[in-house]
């Protein structure tokens, strides 16, 4: 049997190919329909799954994709409209302070008749430090500017004192600055209270002057407008240096000072004007 099958295997599987064929042709022949065209369709139909298959994944490949383009594009677009109304708020902002410090300047310059002669200059640099509290102001000798002329906003508070001019620059020294020493007075209801306004390392570090030397027995509340006195005419007087925040013993116990804050936002400070000249009033 082994034999036989050894040598006649190949007419077996011959046979049983030919029976296939012969089932499939009578399959297609009784089944109604063209027997090319069902075994058209029974050797293509895989093929045209296969296609639409592969149709259905590059349209949805490429409809995900479209969709993300639009939505970048959408993104981009709402980005932009968000930029542009920040920058319009940004400069109507700028606007609005410009005018308030246009409207202050003006208010300034009819309430100070005595202040004479003030030069505009912006702010371009800070430094603080330890040992320094100072600015840096865009304009120098070639507009007039001295050392020892005094610095203010445009609201009249005092922001400090040049130090150093250059050409097209000057450097001036904060109120709070350590080497700040001038002439100071407390406006009261009941009159004024002389003493001197100087600069402290630690307070320095807290945005803060000292207002020293004063008179025995002196009562102040926290919130009392501190002035510039204008005592030899260095500087002009009245210009506003801030409010007393507290007063504090002195080390040795023997005298009092208050603690000063200013009034002129030092920290932000974009225009400052410097006093030129002014009238000094005996």
């Amino acid at each position: 049997m082994k034999k036989f099958f050894q040598s006649s295997g190949g007419l077996i599987v011959l046979i049983a190919l030919l029976l296939a064929a012969l089932t499939l042709v009578l399959s297609l022949t009784f089944s109604g329909a063209d027997p090319l065209a069902n075994l058209w369709g029974v050797v293509t139909t895989p093929f045209r799954a296969a296609g639409s298959a592969a149709a259905s994944w590059a349209e949805h490949t490429f409809s995900h994709r479209y969709q993300e383009e639009v939505l970048q594009e959408e993104v981009d677009r709402l980005r932009k409209e968000l930029a542009d109304a920040e920058r319009t708020i940004r400069e109507g902002e700028a606007a609005v302070a410009e005018n308030e410090r246009l409207r202050a300047l003006a208010d300034l310059r009819q309430k100070r008749s005595d202040l004479t002669d003030m030069e505009s200059a912006t702010v371009t640099a800070r430094a603080q430090s330890n040992w320094e509290s100072s600015l840096t102001i865009s304009k120098g000798s070639n507009y007039g500017i001295q050392e020892g002329q005094s610095v203010i906003d445009a609201y009249g508070d005092l922001v400090g004192v040049v130090r150093e001019v250059g050409l097209n620059w000057a450097t001036v020294l904060t109120v709070v600055d350590t080497d700040i020493d001038m002439g100071g007075k407390v406006s009261r209801p009941g009159g004024q209270i002389a003493a001197v306004l100087e600069g402290d390392f630690q307070l320095m570090t807290q945005g803060r002057v000292k207002l020293s030397y004063l008179p025995e027995d002196t009562q102040l509340r926290s919130g009392d407008l501190v002035l510039t006195s204008g005592r030899g005419g260095v500087y002009p007087p009245d210009l506003v240096v801030g409010t007393v925040e507290s007063v504090q013993d002195d080390p040795s116990g023997m005298t009092r000072y208050a603690v000063v804050a200013p009034r002129a936002e030092l920290d932000t400070l974009e225009q400052v004007f410097v006093i030129k000249s002014f009238e000094v009033v005996e």
